[in-house]
């Protein structure tokens, strides 16, 4: 999990997610072409997400398609954010209900 927030912590990192996202599958030349930096610094960044689990590749002939990977992302939903989101919808929920038992009782 450690790799994975480092991975997620830079912009460059969260942008090519992004560019992956909108377009899955793509090449590292395509990916150059939409960053503002070296193909060498575009590899570096790819192999990061990769370590952290974030993409996965899959070679094409002599092509390296770059794939986003979401699980790494849903776990950390799961474990950090739909804890909170729970209570939230608990609390919805019960308004509701104490709602539709006031209206019932006019």
């Amino acid at each position: 999990m450690d790799k994975v927030f480092k991975a997620l912590a830079d912009g460059t990192r969260r942008h090519l997610l992004d560019l992956l996202f909108a377009n899955n599958g793509q090449s590292l030349g395509e990916l150059c072409k939409q960053m503002a930096m070296t193909r060498q610094a575009v590899t570096k960044h790819l192999q990061l997400l990769e370590e952290a689990n974030l993409i996965t590749v899959v070679w094409q002939g002599r092509e390296k398609l770059h794939y986003l990977n979401p699980i790494p992302i849903g776990e950390i939903y799961q474990r950090w954010i739909g804890k909170f989101e729970r209570h939230r919808i608990e609390a919805l929920n019960t308004l509701k209900q104490a709602l539709e038992e006031d209206s019932n009782h006019e």
